[in-house]
């Protein structure tokens, strides 16, 4: 694997760290700008929503520019906005300087992932997927924690500057790392990368991100009251079981980047289905703590196991123009972040106890299965309407060959 998957790491670890610190320092936040903890939550809403408005919008209007100097750009403006958040005087500028912290996620990892595959073997694609991927899933065991740590005592604007270094950090290995690449990072341009967006397979992909990752975020989203309510864990202890997360996370994706390599859509629907296990037997695995701890790292491993896979298939399937694709699949996983929370929260309103978003969690697993299914479906339409097209027009040279 080339050294430059190492840059594109470095710079997932910085973006993974600045999209989950926040959570862990609403209360700081909250008080340092005397507003409610409701009102600080709307920061992170405000980055997921740079985030899916940024991914497909910076993907497109960088079509023809070379794509190092995309990610170098991409993460310029990452720098950029964290630093405003140190700086933010008031609620306002913070949520403004989120929103810009949000933009450049998706399409760094969107070029980033075709950058990724391009540097290596074919056979090797969903492998350099999953270590770009890397530096987003070690960000939940190291980099969140430690970013909590320091905004809790030396106070959060640290924590953003912090987190500007990282970036800083990011431009450099870019630059030193990632070969230039003399031509445009498409031939097709604007209108190009919106026509691949035209393909149903492409949506299928996005579809089954949307279902697969929301059933994630479904239960990961009310994990905290599962631990606490239900396994009867001190909210102490949440911090350090959240790192079993992150574990299982880094372990599945890994494995699903291994995997895919030898069998994309094998891996994915293993995945999936294997979450869906998971997410239908919380109720029981919640009741010991040992098991809760086990369920959490089991958790991430299921989802992550189909990051790789997922990401590969949408470029795969928009192969003429990846870019905007693959940044839309990213804007597609927020999507996810929001629909998952918002379905886990309708189970847990209804009062259907602390471990009925896991299970909502699993019918949305399922619901990925048959949009996987379905694009599976087509695909082997697609197969067979091009096989029947070569044999048809292979026959008649054959004709007219024994006719001469």
């Amino acid at each position: 694997m080339p050294l430059a998957l190492l840059a594109l790491a470095v710079g997932a670890f910085g973006i993974g760290t600045t999209e989950f610190v926040m959570m862990g320092l609403l209360p700081d936040v909250a008080d340092d700008l005397h507003i409610s903890i409701p009102a600080a939550g709307h920061l992170v809403s405000a980055y997921a929503l740079g985030v899916v408005v940024g991914a497909p919008l910076l993907a497109a209007v960088t079509a023809r520019m070379p794509r190092r100097t995309v990610l170098i750009g991409l993460m310029a403006l990452f720098v950029a906005g964290n630093a405003l958040s140190a700086l933010a005087p008031g609620d306002g500028a913070l949520l403004a300087a989120r929103f810009l912290s949000g933009l450049p996620h998706g399409a760094f990892f969107g070029v980033g992932a075709v950058v990724a595959t391009g540097m290596v073997a074919p056979e090797r694609k969903a492998r350099s997927v999953s270590l770009m991927f890397l530096g987003l899933t070690v960000a939940n065991i190291a980099g969140v924690p430690a970013a909590t740590l320091m905004g809790q005592h030396l106070g959060w604007r640290a924590t953003f500057l912090g987190v500007s270094a990282i970036g800083l950090a990011a431009i450099a290995s870019l630059a030193l790392l990632i070969p230039h690449d003399r031509a445009a990072s498409s031939t097709t341009g604007l209108r190009g990368e919106l026509a691949a967006l035209r393909s149903v397979p492409v949506w299928l992909a996005l579809g089954t991100t949307v279902a697969g990752f929301g059933a994630l975020f479904a239960a990961y989203s009310y994990i905290t009251p599962m631990l606490t309510d239900a396994a009867g864990f001190a909210e102490t202890n949440v911090t350090l079981l959240l790192a079993l997360f992150g574990v299982g996370a880094t372990a599945g994706n890994l494995l699903g980047g291994r995997l895919a390599d030898h069998s994309l859509r094998g891996t994915l629907f293993g995945g999936l289905t294997a979450l869906a296990v998971v997410l239908l037997a919380f109720p029981v695995l919640m009741r010991a703590e040992w098991s809760a701890a086990l369920s959490v790292a089991l958790l991430g491993m299921a989802a992550f196991v189909t990051g790789s896979p997922l990401q590969l298939m949408v470029m795969e399937k928009a192969a003429s123009a990846p870019s905007l694709a693959s940044s839309a699949n990213q804007a597609a996983f927020n999507l996810a972040n929001a629909g998952g929370a918002w379905i886990g929260g309708i189970a847990l309103a209804a009062g259907f106890g602390p471990t009925s978003p896991a299970l909502a969690g699993a019918v949305l697993a399922v619901l990925g299965l048959g949009v996987a299914s379905v694009a599976y479906a087509v695909d082997r339409r697609h197969e067979v309407a091009h096989a029947g097209r070569v044999i048809a027009t292979h026959v008649p040279e054959q004709a007219g060959a024994l006719h001469r």
